[in-house]
């Protein structure tokens, strides 16, 4: 077994401390990576205080002590002899996903995060290792090569963290709805997800506008790539807007209400929902009946899109706008996290855990 040092939460709710946990060698399909930067997620912050309480992705109630964290790059530390796609040296990034059943339908079309019998990178269970999975607020992990993209060496690793979550929520389904140029894309709310997204669609060529209920938004909106900035509580404008955007991408990450934004679109066109993991607020039939419009959701995106995401973010020059610290200042940026006091994600840098143990 692999000696680990990381940050753990003993207990929902309670902080998180140092904690030294026992990770497994790597076998012969594996890569050991020494994490360097791992970005922080509201997943995180939901699953550290039991909050979805086993509602999500099949998940059951939380697994205590608990090392959160699935958005990690880190550089290759040693590779099983099978392993043909890293070599030692090598940036990789692991995001949600640790392992699957390869063997379902999902699987065998590539979308991964489908598989019903799917192992998340912490909060879930390592079969190989006989063990809960623990995840990337730590200094080293162990995972299947196909689990791990290939981190190009000239990104910017403390910003291309993020996209292993955020990023491929936003690419997969722009890509999915094939958008491209002449297409109109709309984001709902401009975060953690929605201020990539507006970089990964302005990139794709789309012409965006980022839909935010704060008008003081509107600058920074535009400083990211969007063209437009439409005020939700502005009803001339909305009402202006009907019948012009190609799909929706939702990024608010809580119970809302979906059908002032369901006139934007045009006929036989869709609503994303990328960000609420919980009830709505009940959707208005005639909206969607005459147009034929659709809500759909979606959640991040199988290995070889990943892979693809990170080489399109990479030819572009996209990365997440993040603020970085310390890993002894991890309870703090939970508690900004919770007063979305941050401008667009927070990173951990990992030499700082190196430093203190």
């Amino acid at each position: 077994m692999i000696t680990a040092h990381g940050y753990a939460i003993q207990e929902p709710g309670a902080p998180l401390a140092p904690w030294t946990f026992q990770r497994r060698e790597p076998g012969p399909d594996d890569v050991q990576i020494e994490i360097l930067y791992t970005g922080i997620c509201h997943t995180d912050l939901h699953q550290a205080t039991d909050h979805w309480n086993g509602a999500v992705f099949g998940w059951g109630d939380g697994i205590f002590p608990m090392v959160p964290g699935h958005e990690i790059v880190g550089r290759v530390a040693a590779v099983g002899e099978h392993v043909t796609t890293l070599k030692p040296g090598d940036f990789a990034g692991v995001g949600f996903m640790a392992d699957s059943d390869r063997q379902c339908l999902a699987c065998k079309e590539d979308l991964e995060q489908f598989c019903p019998a799917g192992v998340y990178t912490f909060n879930s269970w390592d079969p190989d290792a006989g063990q809960p999975t623990y995840g990337g607020y730590s200094d080293v992990i162990v995972v299947d090569e196909h689990f791990a993209v290939h981190i190009p060496d000239t990104a910017d690793l403390a910003g291309t963290a993020p996209l292993l979550c955020a990023g491929i929520t936003m690419y997969s389904p722009l890509r999915h709805w094939n958008v491209g140029p002449g297409d109109r894309v709309g984001v709902i709310g401009l975060g953690g997800l929605g201020h990539i997204g507006v970089k990964i669609a302005k990139a794709l060529g789309a012409d965006v506008s980022v839909i935010t209920t704060s008008p003081t938004k509107g600058e920074d909106a535009l400083r990211l790539g969007a063209d437009h900035v439409l005020v939700s509580r502005d009803a001339d404008a909305m009402a202006a807007a009907a019948n012009s955007f190609d799909l929706l991408l939702d990024t608010i990450p809580s119970r809302h209400d979906v059908n002032p934004y369901l006139p934007l679109l045009k006929r036989d066109k869709t609503l994303v929902l990328v960000g609420a993991l919980e009830l709505l607020d009940p959707i208005d039939g005639s909206l969607l009946i005459f147009g034929r419009k659709s809500v759909a959701g979606t959640a991040i995106g199988g290995m070889a899109e990943t892979q693809e995401m990170i080489d399109f973010c990479a030819q572009h020059g996209i990365v997440s706008d993040i603020e970085t610290i310390a890993m002894q200042d991890i309870n703090e940026a939970y508690r900004r996290l919770e007063r979305n006091d941050v401008r667009y994600r927070f990173v951990i840098d990992m030499s700082t855990l190196r430093e203190q143990a």
